[in-house]
């Protein structure tokens, strides 16, 4: 699986806190430079895997007491609405439910 160094992830999760921020101006995340998350797109192939044929909605890198979580919301070929969550330095699916 390839890692991202910290400067690249952080040039990435710039660009997507800048993306973000007309949805959440509140949530710019910087990850430290001692972190190294799984990239971006591997993380989105994982979501998308879950579900064949889905469509990408939206995408959120976030951090909870020191754990960083990527979140991915996604709909299905049949129109229903899921919520996937990856370990962002593992890339482990953590959650994966039907989102209501």
């Amino acid at each position: 699986m390839k890692r991202l160094t910290a400067p690249v992830a952080a040039v990435i999760i710039a660009s997507t806190a800048i993306q973000a921020q007309a949805v959440d101006a509140d949530k710019p995340l910087t990850v430290p430079a001692t972190v190294t998350i799984v990239a971006f797109d591997q993380l989105q192939a994982a979501a998308l895997a879950l579900h064949p044929g889905s469509t990408l909605l939206d995408t959120d890198l976030d951090e909870s007491y020191g754990k960083y979580v990527y979140e991915v919301e996604l709909e299905d070929a049949d129109g229903i609405e899921w919520e996937i969550e990856l370990d962002a330095l593992t890339g482990q699916v953590l959650k994966n439910h039907q989102d209501t």
